[in-house]
């Protein structure tokens, strides 16, 4: 019988992560501080460890894994790859479909492989407190359980319609110990100041960013840590690709097209970056390997946003980022796909998207379930909204390839399970979700609040 899943021993867990920087054909450009210049480590540190800094900047293309991070990774890593075929007959289609699993780690998602190292580096820096936002919930889930395992309080923003979205995964949080706070909040002057403003506000990232990093930057025992976008995340995610690499030798193939979700980038960032230095050195037995980021219609980043320097957050706490943005006070619609509802995208993915390494497409909320629930029918596995993008495309492809009687390669990260959104399931089988395609005109009034040398 074939061989459909492809599980590496635990002693093939990678001992280092891999930093993209170090094979891009321009060096990334510098974040800024609020007077134009490149941001100082001092300027950073008043939220950071020094550790996390010296990642996000660094262009040496390995990192070591600490070996308390690795003995925590094997919890669930290595995360199993997965050949689609009972998907792959539903299609009829010439194409093989693998997917890696990350929904086999405890919080249910790909999270936890950045924010365990955060935590532990948060603590060898002696910080007893962890400020942090979450979207849907499976970041704020991972620094939770994160935190737990060092030690580390923790208390999460939460975005407002996903915590009354999806209250199972507070409770997830809260079952690790952390604090959970729906934003905007009375906690924050910056909750506070858009609560005057707007009472029903229903959040967004960057406005959860603005409150976790106002809480962590007035408190010398607290840091703050982040769940996507920086560079040090997308290194410590390139673990998942890591992984993939090895396990595609053992199943004897390699893939033509990989498509991953991307809000701020983590996953895309995890599963591409490992490809890309692949095709930086002319591929793989010449073979390249297209790297597509799938983000949704309703916050079209990098398909309909602007390569510009902007914030990272709503009220311009942060340093300002070089990246593809809608605007730091673009405000997304309520769709329940909650980790993909940022206004910008990763500066490395950005910078990789400018350039041509990278392609990007957006997919509309009705197509994205109805591709989740026949990938749930076929194998099994029921998966989060986010993921659903990432399947969206790889079922295009793959009946593209029906179409074309070519029988090409696809992977996609299945970044984690949909067991906390059933409610957003329901609501789509009761014909409740709409299409939502942001229109050009608010992207533009947005991008009009960019800062002036964007």
């Amino acid at each position: 019988m074939e061989s459909l899943r492809f599980v590496l021993p635990q002693s093939e867990i990678p001992t280092h992560w891999y930093n993209v920087v170090a094979d891009m054909p321009n060096p990334p450009l510098p974040p800024l501080g609020p007077d134009g210049k490149p941001a100082t480590p001092e300027q950073m540190g008043a939220i950071f460890p020094m550790a996390i800094l010296e990642q996000e900047m660094s262009a040496e293309r390995w990192i070591p894994i600490p070996r308390e991070v690795r003995e925590i990774y094997r919890l669930w890593r290595p995360s199993p790859l997965v050949r689609a075929a009972r998907l792959e007959a539903m299609l009829g289609t010439p194409a093989k479909i693998y997917y890696k699993n990350e929904g086999v780690s405890p919080a249910g998602s790909h999270k936890p492989n950045t924010a365990v190292p955060q935590a532990y580096y948060n603590k060898q820096a002696g910080i007893k407190r962890i400020t942090t936002e979450t979207g849907a919930g499976q970041w704020g889930c991972s620094m939770a359980l994160a935190g737990q395992m060092f030690g580390i309080d923790v208390r999460v923003f939460m975005v407002k319609v996903s915590y009354q979205q999806k209250p199972y995964r507070r409770s997830m949080m809260q079952t690790w110990g952390a604090e959970v706070f729906a934003s905007p909040s009375e906690m924050t002057q910056t909750g506070r100041d858009v609560l005057a403003r707007d009472p029903g506000n229903m959040g967004s990232l960057g406005l959860a960013i603005s409150e976790a990093v106002e809480e962590a930057a007035s408190r010398a025992d607290t840091n703050y840590a982040l769940g996507s976008v920086l560079n040090h995340v997308a290194l410590h995610q390139t673990i998942i690709g890591l992984e993939a690499r090895k396990q595609f030798e053992m199943a004897g193939d390699w893939p033509d097209v990989v498509f991953a979700p991307c809000g701020g980038g983590s996953s895309f960032a995890g599963m591409a970056f490992p490809f890309l230095a692949d095709n930086a050195g002319g591929g793989r037995s010449g073979r390249m390997v297209r790297l597509v980021a799938v983000e949704p219609t309703s916050c079209p980043s990098l398909t309909k946003g602007k390569y510009a320097y902007d914030f990272g957050d709503s009220s311009g706490f942060t340093p300002l980022m070089k990246m593809f943005t809608l605007g730091h006070d673009f405000m997304p619609p309520g769709i329940h796909a909650g980790g993909l509802r940022y206004h910008g995208a990763s500066p490395l993915v950005s910078q990789l998207y400018h350039e041509g390494l990278i392609e990007a497409v957006a997919v509309p909320q009705l197509a994205t379930f109805e591709a989740g629930v026949m990938f749930a029918r076929a194998e099994g596995v029921v998966p989060a909204p986010e993921s659903c993008h990432a399947i969206r495309a790889a079922v295009d492809e793959a009946l593209r390839c029906k179409q074309d009687g070519e029988p090409r390669t696809i992977l996609f990260n299945l970044t984690g399970h949909g067991h906390f959104d059933m409610a957003s399931y329901d609501r789509y089988f009761a014909g409740e979700l709409e299409d939502f395609e942001y229109p050009e005109e608010a992207i533009q009034e947005s991008l009009r609040h960019l800062p002036d040398f964007a």
